[in-house]
């Protein structure tokens, strides 16, 4: 077919298939930039030289998931996809191996598969990915100590790495494990224009500002000051941060399990290292040499310290060398250039045992998984290196790309095996090993001799020639550590550097003996070709456009190289042409007798069988051998593509079966959990519902019980109103009939009184005449009563004046009486009042309907109740209720409170009204007992004291129930006792005559005390009989808080 303007994305669909084509294919698609083109099932990759967007995006590894091949675009996840399915469909492990030159993007691929297989078979717990991510973390450490700058490629890897990822039954990674080969050690100690060191050294001298301390600790600085990194003139790559790298590889080194302190180790290694490589040394003597100046003892110092390990035996280890004798050890001193040598093998041992303690530590980090049974192995070589000058680096190098091509097949006797012997000899050198090989290869084909070479030597590959320099072929294949480095840094008081160098003791190779690395690395190489012959292969075959390693720049000399060095051409001839796939018949029968299940129950041989299936499914490109089947290319992927429509509609039958069966089950299961669900929901509703009915119930006795008691509360305050109304009227009536009582009894008692003044003015006469007869005694007697009659007209006087000015002190004596008296009975209040005394029971309850009016009433407030409310109505209307409800209490609660002090009250009164009729009977009787002893004869003095004290006990008594005070004094000055009592009392004792005492009432008066009561005052005449003075003071009061006191 003719290619599109656009190219076509597989080159075997071309219908002319030669190298214009094939370039003008890929020079098409590059322009557009795809990257990606098939070969068939081999992969070419295209290095862009710059970032394609979106071209690695998680979108883009979920279309690639599971799609057959070129039912998308070419790419590398989909050759990783079928990989990864062939191992989970056949349970076969399966290899990639992308191959290329150096700067083609090999590694950069490499890291694409890794994370396409770590996509697929990732976990889906964040906590249970560590194994996918230690595997991509550990290509940050691996590329800063194992790449570096050439001239073709700005990272280019100086080892081999062959990355076995396993999975689980499940094609989950269960563990991974990382291979390394032939680390080109030299590096470290040489390096050519326009090439780096290892990438470890610039990033640690590059460290960011943060890491100060770093630099200060390791005495590090700029990298042109060091001999490992200033034989060329590169430090920096256009568009690489070597800082920011830096601390992306330490982040790295965690995630991968390096711990700190493990991590300063390694950096204090690297650092030694360029110290180590400023140790010059100068000419001393004939054969021995010293440390040239100040500035190398400076480097020396700052080695043996982050070597920590000793400063003179670290001298002694560079510049002397000890020969073992039979008889003894000898001692010899090294010249500049021996010492430099042995700095410079130290050094390469340091950093090879390091790089190797790297892969360890990483390995045992990530873990294997013994149980695994499949495996998907990512091979990352160097590529086929050809230089002005090639020495054993390339050789190897080459070496590998042969054996992968299965151009060159190595045979006892071939160049590794020639060298081995060579170095076996002590005396042997680069001249006689190229003179060995000149005379054992001379008739090989692939062997050629330069015109005019001592040392040099053609090997003609399979990509093109390559002239070898064999200068260091020795010395760099042998791989032996001299005896006192190995001593040296064994006794390193680090721990982690005293472990990369264990005692001689334990180590095989005795001293003096040596370890081939060629032999080592065809043995490592012959293991790697096993384990690739095991596994399915699949091939990616990386193509750089350009040597300037420019993006958009397609050189078509420089990619039709690489084609036919890489065998692309060849393989699409074969693929064309020929029957490139082949299968043994039982894989074959095991892989596609799905398409004709018959043929395996008509028990016929197995080359049978293929043949009918072949025909079963109308494809004819396709040849029987004895014991395999040949396709021709694109049978294999026809077949492929029928199995998997074959098993997607079987698979479609399945998951309409399985998915009805679930859905089944799925209905049983939620109907039958709908009638749980329902039964409970009915449940909790009639249990709601019994709640709500239990609610309503509660609220309509509470508020019946609020009702009632509202209304009991009312009948309660209207009813004690009314017994308090009712019993202040009875007490006002009964006090009005006490005082009409009291006043009549006062009448009699004063016309008893007058009777009684009567007979006693006659028994007066007669005295007086038996006093005319008793002479001077008479006189004494006259002149007395005469003296006692002036007092008397000059009391009368006294008296005369308060009469008169009665009037006009009647306020203040009401005004003083009521101040004394806050709370006077309804009596004294109208006693001045005599026609109202008696009140009829018609007045009676007028009064106490008027009565019950200043009583609030709690009244039932009914207010009318709408049917409908409306939200908004509904809480206002709630609030008013509340607050009715409210002020309803309070004012319940006062009435109930005013009721008891009401009650309170009552009973008070009612207490104080019989001790009221209790002591007017009582002085009743005094009364009667009064006008009994009125005829009596005359008493003794004690008598008459204590006549005159019941007399104004009695009167006391009855000042207390009438609210008065009362004051009895008898005067010392004129021996005449002076009763004091209100003048409310003076109609009341005028009646009373006291005849035992011969008593004369006379007029009393009204008088002020000293505190401020005003008393009503006569007094009282003794018999001159009885000749004794008496001066007595007798004082009753009215006590304010205890009314029964007196003193």
């Amino acid at each position: 077919m003719e290619a599109p303007d656009t190219g076509v994305d597989d080159m075997t669909k071309l219908s002319y298939l030669h190298e214009p084509a094939v370039l003008h294919n890929l020079a098409t698609r590059y322009g557009i930039k795809e990257i990606y083109t098939y070969c068939g099932n081999i992969l070419i990759a295209i290095n862009p030289f710059q970032a394609i967007s979106h071209l690695y995006d998680t979108e883009l590894m979920d279309s690639y998931k599971g799609a057959q091949l070129g039912d998308r675009s070419p790419h590398v996840f989909a050759i990783t996809d079928v990989a990864y399915r062939a191992m989970n469909n056949e349970g076969k492990s399966n290899s990639i191996l992308v191959s290329g030159e150096s700067g083609a993007g090999k590694t950069e691929t490499t890291k694409m598969v890794m994370r396409y297989l770590a996509y697929l078979g990732g976990h889906a717990a964040a906590e249970a990915r560590t194994v996918e991510r230690k595997v991509l973390e550990s290509n940050p450490v691996l590329e800063a100590f194992g790449n570096a700058k050439t001239v073709r490629n700005n990272n280019s890897s100086r080892f081999g790495k062959f990355v076995e990822i396993q999975f689980d039954a499940c094609g989950q990674i269960s563990g991974a494990a990382i291979r390394t080969y032939l680390l080109e050690k030299s590096r470290v100690c040489q390096i050519s224009e326009p090439e780096r060191n290892y990438h470890c050294f610039y990033l640690l001298c590059a460290a960011p500002p943060k890491s100060c301390q770093e630099i200060e600790k390791y005495k590090l600085g700029d990298p042109k000051s060091f001999h490992y990194l200033n034989q060329s003139s590169c430090y920096e790559l256009v568009g690489v941060d070597d800082s920011h790298d830096y601390l992306a590889t330490k982040k790295a080194m965690d995630i991968v399990g390096i711990s700190v302190e493990e991590q300063d180790a390694i950096f204090r290694i690297v650092a030694a290292i360029l110290h180590l490589g400023n140790i010059a040394f100068a000419l001393e003597g004939e054969d021995s040499s010293v440390l040239e100046d100040d500035k190398a003892k400076f480097h020396l110092q700052v080695t043996a310290e982050l070597l920590m390990c000793d400063l003179e035996a670290l001298e002694t280890a560079l510049c002397k060398r000890n020969m073992v004798t039979p008889e003894e050890v000898i001692k010899r001193s090294l010249d500049p250039l021996g010492a430099a040598i042995s700095r410079d093998g130290l050094a390469k041992t340091i950093y090879a045992r390091l790089f190797d303690w790297l892969v360890k530590k990483i390995n045992v980090s990530i873990g294997q998984d013994p149980d695994s049974k499949c495996l998907i192995g990512v091979l990352d070589i160097y590529g086929f290196e050809s230089f002005k000058t090639s020495s054993f680096e390339q050789f190897c190098i080459n070496f590998t790309n042969e054996k992968l091509q299965q151009h060159f097949n190595q045979k006892p006797g071939g160049i590794i095996s020639l060298l081995d012997e060579t170095c076996m000899f002590p005396k042997s050198t680069h001249e006689t090993f190229a003179q060995k090989l000149y005379q054992t290869f001379k008739d090989h084909k692939r062997f050629v001799k330069p015109k005019l070479a001592r040392t040099e030597f053609t090997i003609v590959h399979y990509a093109g020639e390559v002239q070898y320099q064999c200068d260091q072929f020795l010395d760099k294949n042998k791989d032996y550590i001299v005896p006192e480095h190995q001593e040296l840094l064994s006794t390193s008081k680090c721990s982690f550097i005293a472990s990369l160098f264990p005692s001689l003791n334990a180590e095989t190779p005795k001293s003096g003996k040596f370890s081939s690395i060629g032999s080592r690395f065809k043995l490592q190489l012959q293991q790697l070709m096993d384990i690739l012959n095991s596994t399915e292969p699949h091939y990616i075959r990386c193509i750089k456009p350009n040597s300037d390693l420019r993006p958009e720049i397609f050189e078509n000399v420089s990619v039709l190289q690489q084609l036919r060095s890489g065998g692309v051409l060849e393989a699409i001839r074969v693929k064309c042409e020929g029957y490139p796939t082949n299968r043994i018949f039982s894989e074959f029968l095991e892989r596609f007798s799905i398409l004709v299940p018959e043929v395996l129950k008509e028990n016929v041989e197995e080359n049978v069988a293929c043949k009918s299936i072949m025909e079963k499914v109308g494809l004819s490109n396709y040849q029987i051998g004895k014991t395999k089947i040949f396709l021709r290319a694109g049978q294999m992927a026809e077949l492929d593509g029928r199995k998997a429509k074959l098993l997607g509609e079987s698979a479609k039958v399945i998951q309409k079966q399985v998915r009805s069966r679930i859905a089944r089950k799925c209905y049983v299961r939620i109907q039958t959990a709908s009638i749980c669900i329902q039964t409970v929901l009915r449940g909790q509703l009639a249990c709601e519902s019994l709640k709500f009915r239990k609610r309503t119930a509660a609220a309509v006795k509470i508020q019946k019980s609020a009702r009632r008691k509202s209304a009991s509360r009312k009948y309660t305050n209207i009813k004690s109103s009314a017994i308090v109304v009712q019993t202040g009227i009875r007490a006002m009536v009964a006090r009005n009939e006490f005082r009409s009582k009291m006043q009549n009894h006062s009448a009699t008692i004063q016309a008893a009184t007058e009777e009684e003044e009567k007979d006693s003015g006659k028994e007066e006469e007669d005295i007086g005449k038996e006093e005319k007869d008793n002479g001077k005694e008479e006189k004494d007697v006259g002149k007395e009563e005469k003296d006692v009659g002036k007092e008397e007209k000059d009391s009368g006087k006294e008296v005369e004046e308060p009469e008169d000015k009665e009037p006009e002190k009647q306020p203040t004596v009401e005004v003083q009486e009521k101040e004394e008296l806050p709370d006077p009975p309804v009596a004294v209040l109208e006693q001045n009042k005599p026609d109202k005394t008696y009140v009829s029971p018609d007045k009676e309850q007028e009064v106490t309907e008027e009565s019950n009016e200043p009583y609030h009433i709690v009244e039932e407030i009914s207010s009318p109740i709408q049917d409908v409310l409306t939200a908004e109505e509904l809480p206002s209307e709630v609030e008013q209720l509340k607050v009715l409800l409210i002020g309803e209490k309070k004012r319940a609660d006062e009435y109930q409170k005013k009721h008891a002090e009401a009650q309170e009250l009552s009973e008070q009164r009612r207490k104080k009204l019989e001790e009221t009729e209790k002591k007017v009977h009582q002085l009743q009787e005094s009364l009667n007992r009064l006008h009994q002893v009125q005829n009596q004869p005359l008493h003794p003095l004690l008598e008459l004291i204590t006549l005159i004290i019941r007399t104004t006990l009695m009167l006391h008594q009855l000042a207390q129930i009438l609210h008065f005070q009362l004051q009895v004094v008898i005067q010392p000055t004129t021996l005449v006792p002076v009763l004091k009592l209100p003048r409310c009392m003076l109609k009341m004792l005028q009646p009373l005559k006291l005849q035992v005492l011969r008593t004369v009432i006379r007029r009393g008066h009204l008088m002020t005390t000293s505190d401020g009561s005003l008393c009503f005052c006569f007094i009282l005449s003794i018999d001159d009989r009885y000749k004794h003075n008496f001066s007595r003071e007798l004082q009753c009061r009215h006590a304010k808080h205890n009314p029964n006191s007196y003193t």
